[in-house]
């Protein structure tokens, strides 16, 4: 195959929907970098499933450079990528960084040689039902949205003719605190009491939730987001019509007994309060439990 030679790193629920999507377009040269050798993944989407052959690489010895690298993994395991940005990148290579939080471009470009850095907000819900089994839900509005720039269009055209929307915005900042005001209270609730989206039905659950967005709200004003006066009160209505039946990333690594990626979002509220002298006392509290979680998670063989 020609084309566009792309590496998705990390296959979770993300990578692997990332992943199927680029497959489908004959434009893209796809390569998986991942732990397991997998050579079909199970792509279901609406009502049909297909089985998409896989290009796989286990070890990142055997990695050549390449024009794209979609960087899946979670914003934890970035150093753990390491040895793959390595090989992977040149200074003509573009990095996509499709993972919660903010702050893509410090966390990955010390290990990308040089190679630019776009940060891209995911929407779409990828759940991953087995190591070759991954499912699409698109939320609401694009799927992938990105900041304008030299890089955006390139990277839209990535996913033409397939399932996946990108959208391209010059607010991306706004954008990228909007989506982190929805994973401080999607995350850490749903890991935390082991349900789905519909616990969000309960009123303590709505109330609790307003007062973590208060506090995200003041510290995303003061990073330079432009959010409504009754942010918080949107974003929990917005929330509220996503699918019931829809889990989040830290609900499935908790269940897994994964490390959770606490730090990468009620972890960033609270840092960036810090820096700014606001208090974040839910946030720090959200944070403080769910990264005891992550360590006797990380503990566990």
């Amino acid at each position: 195959m020609t084309g566009r030679k792309i590496a998705v790193v990390g296959l979770g629920g993300i990578g692997g929907v990332a992943a199927a999507c680029l497959s489908l377009s004959p434009d893209n040269d796809v390569t998986v970098c991942a732990r397991r050798r997998i050579d079909t993944l199970t792509f279901d989407h609406h009502e049909e499933s297909k089985r998409i052959p896989l290009k796989t690489l286990t070890e990142p010895s055997r990695a050549e450079p390449v024009d794209w690298v979609i960087l899946c993994t979670k914003a934890q395991d970035v150093a753990s990528a390491a040895s793959w940005l390595e090989r992977l990148c040149t200074p003509k290579t573009t990095v996509a960084v499709l993972q919660n939080g903010i702050a893509h471009e410090e966390r990955v470009a010390p290990h990308a040689k040089g190679a630019t850095v776009v940060p891209a907000i995911v929407y779409y819900n990828g759940e991953r039902f087995a190591p070759d089994h991954v499912r699409l839900r698109h939320i609401r509005g694009h799927d992938l949205l990105v900041p304008a720039g030299a890089q955006a269009e390139a990277f839209a055209a990535l996913f033409e003719g397939t399932p996946i929307d990108v959208g391209i915005s010059a607010e991306f900042i706004t954008y990228q605190w909007r989506k982190l005001l929805v994973n401080v209270i999607a995350n850490p609730i749903t890991a935390l009491t082991r349900q789905r989206l519909g616990v969000f039905q309960r009123e303590d659950i709505q109330q609790l939730s307003l007062g973590i967005l208060d506090e995200a709200v003041a510290v995303g004003r003061a990073e330079g987001a432009q959010l409504a006066g009754n942010e918080a009160e949107m974003i929990l209505e917005t929330f509220l019509a996503y699918p019931p039946e829809a889990g989040t990333s830290m609900y499935f690594d908790c269940l897994a007994g994964r490390p959770l990626e606490i730090e990468a979002l009620n972890g960033a509220v609270v840092a960036a309060g810090l820096r700014h002298g606001l208090a974040t006392p839910l946030n720090t509290a959200m944070l403080t439990l769910l990264k005891t979680v992550s360590d006797a998670n990380a503990k566990t063989p």
